[in-house]
């Protein structure tokens, strides 16, 4: 389940890491992965308590809609430093557009953002058994840094994809934010 729920998470994270170079790719990977399992077990450990709190799931799409401007902006600045490095004779490289500390920051929040329903997901068909839970997440994030790895190896040969992950992360931004908008609203109604 959490595998399925996933992959738009792995967008983001090679996304994210696709603007570095390829030496510091592998550890933001590893660095966002490694918090995004722990993330992960510390949301399926309080569960029940993070169901209960009113426009969580708003306040999710927000940070994720900041993460997605953040995305753009860095994707319009490598778009116009590739313009650049074909007007130069020997073709400049591209300088880094970001540190790997806000690379890892981003692929936090990112995840941070969208990983509540999967957390939901697994933590409802493992139930009482912590040990299933544990096992599962690790495995879906271990699989989400691979594919993360290739998604963002993909982005340097083929730029434009970059904009279907963008369009991607906003659908769930935007997703996330008219359900935390109608949870708000109905909470808000009941007396």
């Amino acid at each position: 389940m959490d595998l399925v729920l996933a992959g738009d998470n792995a967008i983001v994270i090679g996304m994210v890491a696709a603007g570095l170079p390829a030496a510091d790719r592998k550890k933001v990977i590893f660095a966002g992965i490694a918090a995004a399992t722990v993330m992960r077990i510390l949301f399926a450990a309080v569960t029940v308590q993070l169901l209960q709190i009113v426009g969580l799931v708003l306040a999710g799409g927000l940070l994720l809609l900041w993460v997605c401007w953040k995305l753009w902006r860095e994707i319009q600045q490598q778009r116009a430093q590739r313009g650049s490095v074909k007007d130069t004779p020997g073709g400049a490289a591209i300088t880094q557009t970001k540190s790997m500390r806000q690379a890892v920051t981003q692929i936090v929040i990112a995840d941070l953002s969208m990983s509540l329903d999967n957390v939901l997901a697994v933590a409802g068909i493992a139930r009482d058994h912590i040990w299933v839970l544990v096992f599962g997440l690790v495995l879906s994030v271990a699989l989400m840094g691979l594919a993360a790895t290739w998604i963002a190896r993909l982005l340097e040969r083929h730029h434009w994809i970059a904009y279907v992950g963008l369009v991607v992360i906003f659908y769930v931004a935007a997703s996330m934010i008219a359900e935390g908008v109608e949870n708000v609203t109905l909470w808000a109604e009941t007396p």
